[in-house]
């Protein structure tokens, strides 16, 4: 056991107990892996009595976190309590259950002693006082990096063996399928295996995520609901278009098992016949521009991350689509459109340059001095320039109308928020000859007609 310096005799040492256990499995338990820990190191504390030794009350217990990183919550709670004062020494049941990083450990012990807090391992003996202490204990401490390594490949290569044997080593439910209670396998699920079928030959009616997408919400359709071991619920929600997509490329439904870029027999039944699969998924290659094309064009979007759709209140995300093969047009699409439809939003979207262009305009109008020649500037520069000078940007489509609202800090040296607003008819008719002239009794807004 360790051997600590004495402090001093006039006060009490207060001493917390970290336990951490990798795994949920047995946490159940009335007397589990923590609970032992405790026990070893509050065995270890009544034996250091007469030095002033005294357990804390309050619990540092870590179950099913991994020691590869300091994200855990119990580990937080004790470097704060730490931070203020409020532990002299801590003990675990063995070095590598406060950590199995030499990084991360390191950075621990130096926290402990900026707040000179003593470190105790109840089962291993070393003196962190001494250089031959600090030796040892990064010794252990390389020793439990390399066994936390060990166990990640081994875990790896069990799983790549199983994959290819077509086995299913776990993951989240999927429609159409529910997880043996005898052991990790996929058995059929009648009911959703009649809807997944019906779902591939919607597609192949409608040639289109967007009108399956609709169709399903009218049917009131959703992906698979589930409980999780500690009897939470999870899924059920509605069909977007990335997961109808999801569904449409997951080959389990073909009777497959997926390993990274491989894919294998499975054990599981197949739902989908082979011809229904291969012919979703030939009209799923030839529906996606970026698959179809020899390669995509670099672009920077000017508003990407600052552009909202006003009426759905989401955020509006730079796509583009391709006409013969060759010419390419930039849009920005409300999120909400995008995943279930352009019935949605009215909004839906607006092309990129129509608004990029007078996002550009109202900057150069208030922030002319402070801008460089705005043609000089590199495409990456112009972005730049945008989102540090603009917030927000909100377009409605339905009413035509495009606010702006400036950085408080800009560098036109005004305070509070500026917002620019535009009514425009026709999106694709821009009229760049507009002024924007004052709203009566609106301080600090200017609205265009």
């Amino acid at each position: 056991m360790s051997k600590q310096q004495r402090l001093p005799d006039q006060r009490p040492v207060r001493c917390a107990i970290y336990t951490r256990k990798s795994s949920e499995e047995g946490l159940e338990q009335d007397f589990n892996s923590l609970d032992a820990q405790r026990a070893a190191a509050e065995a270890y504390i009544q034996s250091q009595k007469q030095e002033g030794w005294q357990c804390l009350r309050r619990h540092y217990d870590d179950g099913g976190f991994t020691g590869a990183n300091m994200d855990r919550p119990a580990l937080k709670n004790l470097l704060a309590d730490i931070a203020q004062g409020q532990v002299d020494c801590v003990l675990v049941y063995k070095v590598d259950r406060l950590s199995r990083s030499l990084l991360d450990f390191a950075r621990i012990i130096e926290t402990f002693e900026k707040h000179r807090v003593a470190f105790v391992s109840v089962t291993q003996q070393f003196n962190t006082a001494t250089s031959m202490g600090r030796l040892v204990l990064n010794v252990l401490l390389s020793f439990a990096q390399f066994e936390r390594e060990i166990i990640s490949e081994r875990t790896r290569d069990k799983i790549a063996a199983a994959r290819r044997k077509g086995k299913w080593v776990g993951g989240q439910p999927i429609l159409g399928y529910d997880v043996d209670a005898r052991g990790p396998r996929l058995v059929v699920n009648e009911e959703e295996a009649v809807r997944v079928r019906a779902i591939f030959a919607l597609y192949l009616e409608r040639q289109g995520l967007t009108g399956v997408v609709q169709e399903l919400a009218l049917r009131g359709w959703r992906n698979k609901r589930w409980q999780t071991r500690k009897g939470h619920e999870r899924g059920g929600k509605p069909f977007s278009k990335t997961s109808l997509h999801h569904l449409l490329t997951n080959v389990l439904y073909a009777g497959k098992i997926p390993y990274k870029k491989e894919v294998h027999e499975g054990e599981q039944a197949a739902i989908v016949e082979p011809q229904t699969w291969q012919q979703v998924q030939d009209l799923l290659r030839r529906q996606d521009p970026a698959k179809g094309s020899t390669g995509r064009l670099p672009s920077v979007a000017l508003l990407k991350g600052i552009l909202h759709c006003r009426p759905c209140g989401c955020a509006m995300t730079p796509t583009q689509s391709c006409k013969n093969g060759s010419k390419r047009y930039r849009y920005y699409v409300c999120l909400n459109a995008l995943k279930h439809g352009p019935q949605a939003c009215p909004a839906r979207s607006v092309a990129a340059a129509v608004i990029e262009e007078f996002v550009v305009e109202r900057i150069g109008e208030f922030a002319r001095e402070a801008l460089p020649a705005w043609e000089t500037l590199t495409a990456e520069e112009q972005a730049g320039w945008v989102q540090r000078l603009v917030q927000r940007v909100d377009y409605d489509g339905a009413a035509g109308k495009v606010a702006i609202a400036f950085h408080t800090a800009s560098p036109w040296r005004r305070t509070g928020r500026r917002t620019q607003e535009r009514r425009n008819g026709d999106e694709q008719a821009h009229d760049h000859r507009v002024r924007p002239e004052r709203s009566p009794g609106s301080e600090g807004k200017t609205q265009a007609r």
